[in-house]
């Protein structure tokens, strides 16, 4: 998209897109299946509709914040114009895993299995937000010295801001359900797939440790969470490969098998099943060629 109201950072190395901010004022951009070789931050300022992302659908209303990883599947279906803001970066231009210390985002505003890929913006925030796009838009039209590190600076806060909101909302949706039976075992069970997604790869083996009927466990974990358990194991395997293969220069094969695939292949269709690109490719455009220049 080009436009009065796109602004883009291309990236010298190798001309592909390193920052972008644009405005919409429909839902063109965002009626089909998206698979983006970049992060996305999308807030919805007006309209309201349903989101699919993943295995999972959620309602949408104006004010909501949306965080997408490179290659994750998602799009918007609505009845009414939306107008927002998007914001797009490359893993070249800012890694969340490698800067996890600093900005703390993985795990709370992109790469979370347990929550939506949204947050609810107040009205604090809305200012906030505002002022950091405003400034993000005024810095890539001046191609001045240290533009890099400054419009990284601006992204950093946007994405502290928005991650600390986050985390909020949900300790807040969290506090009035902690007596309660059902969120004590999905607890157990979001600690039971941090220790064993590498070795544990079955419905069935979750409900053994949880001591539930996998039955149940579904009925649990479809209700609480809008996925089934097959699905949030597979995408809390799908995080983890991503990550090595961004990172490190591990071959596909080391990586399938610390975790838990002993044949190279079955685990390449099984990541190109669930995340829509082969592990090769998903290196060869996001991954460890770029993260170490």
């Amino acid at each position: 998209m080009t436009g009065a109201n796109t602004f883009t950072l291309i990236d010298p190395h190798n001309g592909n897109l390193a920052f972008k901010l644009f405005a919409f004022a429909d839902n063109s951009h965002f009626d089909h299946i998206q698979r983006l070789n970049y992060y996305s931050l999308i807030w919805i300022k007006q309209g309201a509709g349903k989101v699919k992302a993943d295995f999972s659908e959620y309602y949408f209303a104006p004010g909501t914040l949306f965080g997408f990883t490179p290659y994750q599947p998602f799009m918007f279906a609505t009845d009414e114009p939306v107008q927002g803001t998007v914001l797009n970066f490359h893993p070249d231009f800012f890694c969340i895993h490698k800067h996890q210390p600093e900005v703390a985002c993985n795990g709370v505003l992109f790469n979370n299995i347990y929550q939506p890929p949204f947050v609810w913006v107040n009205e604090q925030s809305k200012n906030t937000f505002d002022l950091l796009l405003g400034q993000m838009q005024t810095e890539i039209q001046n191609a001045a010295l240290a533009q890099h590190e400054l419009l990284l600076s601006y992204l950093k806060i946007f994405l502290i801001t928005a991650s600390r909101l986050k985390t909020d909302q949900h300790n807040d949706t969290q506090g009035s359900a902690n007596m309660a039976k059902e969120p004590f075992i999905l607890q157990n069970l979001k600690n039971y797939i941090e220790q064993h997604y590498k070795t544990h790869h079955s419905p069935g083996d979750y409900a053994e440790l949880l001591n539930i009927t996998p039955r149940a466990l579904a009925r649990i974990t479809k209700t609480h969470f809008n996925k089934t358990l097959s699905d949030l194991i597979a995408e809390r395997i799908i995080i983890e490969a991503k990550r090595e293969l961004y990172l490190s220069n591990k071959s596909v094969k080391e990586i399938a098998y610390e975790l838990g695939y002993e044949d190279e292949h079955y685990f390449s269709r099984f990541f190109k099943n669930n995340a829509d690109i082969s592990p090769q490719l998903y290196r060869d455009t996001v991954g460890f060629a770029r993260a170490n220049t």
